[in-house]
């Protein structure tokens, strides 16, 4: 899977997870805690999320600080 498209459905879950959320101002450079605003519940809704949206569990729990972490680690382990 592409890196666009990944990020095009990372934004998607980012929108049900935080609706509020402006995702024009998302970036594949955007920190997950300072720019997107998660916290510790949201980054595990996220995680929840991106596994069922991709067909992959998490080894441990993820240390992502950026938007371009995740969409990295996705599209090694992607099985969808």
């Amino acid at each position: 899977m592409e890196k666009e498209a990944i990020f095009k459905e990372l934004k998607e879950i980012l929108a049900l997870i935080k609706p509020s959320m402006d995702l024009s101002s998302i970036s594949e450079d955007s920190q997950l805690v300072r720019d997107v605003g998660l916290d510790s519940l949201t980054i595990l809704l996220l995680s929840l999320a991106v596994e069922n949206k991709f067909g992959f569990k998490f080894e441990g729990t993820p240390k992502f600080e950026t938007v371009d972490e995740v969409i990295n680690y996705i599209s090694l382990h992607a099985t969808v």
